[in-house]
């Protein structure tokens, strides 16, 4: 078996997330279906991780075995050629038998797009979320201070169907950046829970708009429950970023 490494862009908009879902579509499930019409093998694609029903991704990574070798430049071809326009594969590359696109992943980058005004363009209306109230940044900034490094993120995720042996994750950095109406959520960090980027921007933007205080962040964080005081941001702002290994 040949093992292959994939760098994978999508627009998540009419997906069910990356996952196989039972009755929905989902971008693993097409670009499985793509690899069994190309190879006549039935393939499972391993990605670094899971992203939610309308969230897109700029550089998610995917592997997968194949008994056949190919040519990488071939199969990159031959995949695009396939996909549908809402999904491309980037890079196809040759990779050890011990590599994992989860497992070996060492830190991922998420983004997430605001537009802080009313009347979001409409060639913009799927990749930001609008936000009319007016959001106060140095607030947002000082909150996401005190989410950096390593913590209990438990008040900061969802429950799931996946079990998990522990919410502590590391937060390298957490970053607040505005331009006119746009504000940009920057998210790095060893890994991420479930629905963790989209509550972590719910609670800034809580914080933003004045329905919590920058210090309360350390109640928070502390209380390692999830209450309706932490909301989870809409899907459509977020895209998986980069993943570093």
């Amino acid at each position: 078996m040949k093992r292959y490494s994939i760098d994978i862009s999508y627009d998540g908009t009419v997906y069910a997330g990356w996952q196989v879902q039972p009755t929905d579509l989902s971008v693993q499930e097409v670009i499985e279906k793509v690899l069994l019409k190309l190879t006549s093998e039935t393939i499972k694609i391993h990605g670094s991780g899971r992203t939610d029903q309308g969230v897109h991704a700029k550089r998610q990574v995917a592997h997968f075995d194949l008994e056949k070798e190919w040519v990488p430049r071939r199969l990159y071809a031959a995949i695009n050629a396939l996909l549908p326009p809402d999904i491309r594969v980037l890079k196809v590359r040759n990779v050890r038998s011990n590599f994992h696109a989860r497992s070996t992943a060492k830190s991922k980058e998420y983004r997430y797009f605001i537009w802080n005004a009313q009347s979001i363009s409409p060639f913009d209306r799927l990749y930001k979320t609008e936000i009319s109230r007016k959001l106060d940044i140095k607030r947002m900034r000082a909150a996401a201070k005190l989410l950096e490094g390593k913590h209990d993120f438990a008040a900061f995720t969802a429950s799931s169907k996946t079990t998990i042996k522990s919410t502590v994750r590391t937060i390298f950095s957490l970053e607040v950046k505005a331009k006119g109406n746009n504000i940009i959520i920057i998210a790095k960090g060893s890994g991420f829970l479930y629905k963790m980027v989209r509550s972590l921007v719910g609670w800034l933007i809580e914080v933003g708009d004045g329905s919590a205080d920058p210090e309360d962040t350390t109640e928070v964080l502390a209380s390692c429950k999830r209450t309706s005081r932490v909301p989870t941001a809409k899907a459509k702002g977020l895209f998986l970023w980069k993943v570093n290994y």
